[in-house]
């Protein structure tokens, strides 16, 4: 018995040893954080412009139809909206500040879609991915309500299966920046963010 004893102690302080020994599991070198805005076109140059921002992708995201076209979510009856995923270095940037870009770039008022583009597909919403999210997202939403002195029509989701809009749609701006400067102009949505945010208003 006292050599089955001894045994395991040994087993027990080895297997301690090794586990002591063993390398931290390293942080992830990049995070995605998932906003709706209105047209994705317009949600994607803010973030671009970040550093420590990587990559955005449009899309759509929140329904019940894998991989849906542009038409189908257009169409209504998906459930998605649209859609910005942004890529970014968590060491160089954090989920604060993405939020706080993301407020100076939408309606937070408006239940009804974002500036000319109306319906379910355009609704503002923050989709987050675990609990850190959901209370840096609500505190946020809490403070734009105080700053505007009204309700905050946008919701914040669990994060669901985010999908590529087409590939005519990622970096709109960049590939029709003449086209993309009209729209967003005739849409008013520059004008409302001014209205909200003064010279704090996105772009």
């Amino acid at each position: 018995m006292r050599a089955v004893i001894v045994a395991l102690a040994l087993l027990a302080s080895a297997t301690c040893r090794a586990e002591q020994a063993a390398p931290a599991t390293p942080a992830p070198a990049t995070a995605s954080a998932v906003f709706a805005g209105g047209c994705f076109w317009c949600m994607e140059p803010p973030f671009d412009a970040l550093d420590g921002v990587v990559s955005t992708t449009s899309g759509f995201t929140g329904g019940s139809v894998a991989n849906p076209s542009y038409e189908q979510v257009s169409a209504g009856g998906t459930g998605h909206v649209e859609a910005v995923q942004v890529v970014y270095d968590p060491k160089r940037i954090g989920y604060e500040k993405l939020l706080e870009v993301y407020w100076r770039n939408v309606d937070a008022l408006d239940d009804g879609g974002q500036f000319c583009d109306r319906g379910e597909s355009y609704r503002s919403a923050i989709f987050v991915h675990d609990a850190e999210e959901r209370r840096l997202a609500e505190e946020s939403k809490r403070a734009i309500g105080e700053r505007l002195g009204r309700p905050v029509a946008t919701q914040i989701r669990d994060a669901a299966p985010f999908y590529p809009a087409e590939e005519y749609h990622q970096d709109y701006y960049r590939k029709n920046p003449i086209r993309y400067r009209f729209y967003r102009g005739r849409c008013g949505r520059d004008a409302r963010l001014k209205e909200l945010w003064g010279e704090a208003a996105g772009h």
